[in-house]
């Protein structure tokens, strides 16, 4: 296999490159001038400038995908009783003011009971402040009665208030009913509660939670020795072994400063946006941390470098008949970017595509 692909580079070099005595119209040749190339192979290369850059690096960190706890809900239920109905199921999407439970309760029907209580007493107190308005205006009471009708007349309408706030609050329906109503939109993510279950007046555990998934949060591990490279507003990419194919991008937002005692390891979030919803609570996240190193470098495209012998090298272009194989030390490469450390100086052209073919031609 190794000799057909170096029979075929061969071939592609002698279409591409005339070398000897042929002299056709659109090739160039060996001569004094020494190698230059076809007219073909010039439309076909791609050059690249060197430039001074900033090192980029990279660190690799493991994380998984979780709630942004901004936006997640807790539902607990305000009163005790039997569950009489479930309206939504885990995973369901819901919209703020949805109906998700309904439960009767005794102590509604207690609340129900002040209702009607507080309205008779507001019913009777405005009869009385009438009837005393009437009295005073005749000369029959004196004032001080008059302002105690008032007086009792407003205590009853504030306790008619009251008592409406908190029907408001819990929900109340019909016949002794609470009504558990989303209190935002969003995903239902946990759901402790089923159809005939009883609840205790005293439950303190939530029935409900609703997450918001639209933004999410990725919190990826940093060990000691990498805490120092990390820093908010760093450009963060992350892929998931669900889509791996796609790459989510964000910034690191939070640096949480202290360590997981068990794990030693340091907290850091990262806000992706998730109007697909494609990203899910604990998966598991591969992080990649893009950060800049204290130093400057000449930086080519990674794909002009040539490795052959255990050796780099560059093609440097200044023209079609003065072409370089430039031997080079790398610094590192960092995705699409090698970084030189000598042997290439700024400025200097390179060859970035069909580089191989060249560098195969001039050194055969």
């Amino acid at each position: 296999m190794k000799n057909i692909l170096m029979g075929s580079c061969l071939i592609m070099a002698t279409a591409f490159f005339s070398g000897g005595c042929q002299q056709s119209h659109g090739e160039i040749e060996k001569s004094d001038l020494g190698f230059c190339l076809s007219d073909t192979i010039s439309s076909m290369i791609k050059l690249d400038t060197a430039r001074v850059q900033e090192v980029q690096n990279e660190l690799k960190l493991s994380g998984k995908v979780t709630f942004d706890e901004q936006k997640v809900f807790k539902i607990y239920p305000l009163v005790g009783g039997n569950v009489i109905d479930v309206k939504a199921e885990l995973g369901d999407q819901v919209k703020q003011g949805q109906v998700l439970a309904v439960i009767h309760s005794s102590e509604i029907a207690d609340f129900e009971q002040q209702l009607t209580n507080a309205q008779s007493n507001l019913l009777l107190a405005d009869k009385n402040l009438s009837t005393a308005e009437d009295m005073y205006k005749s000369g029959l009471t004196s004032e001080r009665d008059y302002v105690i009708a008032q007086k009792e007349k407003s205590k009853a309408q504030a306790e008619v208030k009251r008592i409406n706030e908190i029907f408001k609050i819990y929900n109340i329906g019909k016949a002794s009913d609470y009504v558990v109503k989303a209190p935002a939109s969003g995903f239902l993510v946990e759901k402790k509660i089923n159809r005939d279950m009883q609840i205790r007046p005293d439950n303190t555990d939530n029935i409900f939670t609703i997450s918001n998934l639209n933004d999410i949060w990725v919190l990826a591990n940093v060990y000691e020795t990498d805490i120092a490279k990390i820093k908010e507003g760093y450009k963060a990419t992350i892929s998931v072994l669900s889509y791996p194919d796609k790459v989510f991008t964000g910034k690191v937002d939070k640096i949480y400063n202290v360590l997981d005692p068990e794990t030693r390891v340091m907290k850091v979030r990262i806000k992706l946006d998730n109007s697909d919803f494609a990203l899910k609570p604990e998966m598991f996240a591969n992080v990649t941390i893009h950060y800049p190193e204290d130093k400057h470098m000449v930086a080519v495209p990674a794909r002009s470098v040539i490795f052959d012998k255990n050796r780099n090298f560059i093609m440097v272009y200044r023209k079609r008949c003065d072409i370089d194989t430039r031997p080079v030390e790398l610094y590192k490469t960092v995705n699409q970017t090698a970084y030189v450390q000598t042997g290439l100086k700024p400025g200097e052209t390179v060859i970035s595509d069909y580089q191989l073919l060249v560098y195969d031609a001039l050194n055969d």
